[in-house]
């Protein structure tokens, strides 16, 4: 066999190109991260001096009135997420562990099927169809629909990210444990689900930031509430909805605080995945130890 020796100009031509593709990728990486810098760097600009104390512990006040906060809005965030995280969380799992455990079975491949079809559904149809379902019956928006139609978005992303979790567990851990006369139920429930926990809630946690700034559901469910409430049969506040409210406002003094919503919004989620990543770091960690 003969090795044709390459010639320097040959060379520098390949060092040339390297250069420019290797260029050329590193930009696209700097593209791809730009526009958050440019979000936050706008909501920084616009929103941070708007946030004190006084933003997280007062109620919105009334048109003409300066100063006040989101309290109402937080709160009701964080409950619509919670109403969503009891929902979506345990049905999504128990799918993808079902998906993973029978992936040759009928109901799977058209379960997986549906799961995929309702991920790409936007969102604004999923507030109309909580709205016909879960508003128009008993005549009144709710905290509770708004929940269940943020619910039903999470269940499609947690089922299909809690079935790439449990492939990667390897198939002698679940042998061991038939082995050792383990039902098949409670070797999926308490090897392989236990094993891919970390992953699980890397995907919960996605999950949750990826629901969290959604508005179009709630437009048609929670609808908001300019005071104060809790209550889970009752219209709720939201800092998405809130964000929306405002900043279609004519008044500056609203536009300043939709800035700030919109910073302390992005932030829960920033931080969010945030903890997504240090769980996905500390599982390879322990991986590896």
């Amino acid at each position: 066999m003969t090795v044709r020796a390459v010639s320097p100009r040959s060379l520098r031509r390949r060092r040339a190109l390297n250069l420019v593709m290797s260029g050329l990728m590193g930009l696209a990486a700097v593209l791809a991260t730009l526009p958050l810098i440019l979000l936050l760097g706008h909501l920084l600009r616009e929103g941070a001096s708007s946030i004190d104390l006084a933003f997280f512990t007062r109620m919105p006040k009334p048109v003409g009135e300066s100063g006040g906060g989101m309290a109402n809005a937080i709160v009701g965030t964080l409950i619509l997420v919670g109403i969503a995280g009891a929902i979506g969380l345990p049905v999504g799992i128990g799918a993808g562990l079902y998906l993973a455990e029978q992936r040759r079975a009928r109901l799977a491949t058209g379960v997986r099927f549906l799961s995929d079809v309702l991920n790409g559904l936007p969102s604004i149809v999923m507030g109309i169809f909580a709205w016909h379902f879960l508003v128009r019956p008993v005549g009144h928006f709710s905290a509770l629909a708004g929940g269940v139609a943020l619910g039903a978005m999470m269940i499609p992303l947690v089922t299909r990210a809690t079935e790439e979790m449990v492939l990667t567990v390897p198939t002698s851990l679940r042998e061991a444990a038939l082995a050792l006369g383990y039902p098949r139920w409670r070797t999926s429930v308490s090897i392989v689900l236990r094993t891919a926990l970390p992953g699980i809630v890397t995907a919960a946690l996605v999950a949750v930031a990826r629901i969290a700034g959604e508005t179009a559901p709630l437009l048609f469910t929670a609808f908001g509430n300019h005071y104060w409430s809790v209550a889970l049969d009752q219209p709720i506040a939201s800092l998405p909805h809130q964000i929306y409210t405002y900043a279609k406002s004519p008044y500056d003094d609203w536009h300043r605080l939709a800035w700030a919503a919109a910073l302390v919004l992005i932030g829960l989620v920033l931080a969010i995945s945030l903890v997504a990543r240090f769980v996905t770091r500390s599982r390879h960690g322990g991986v590896g130890d």
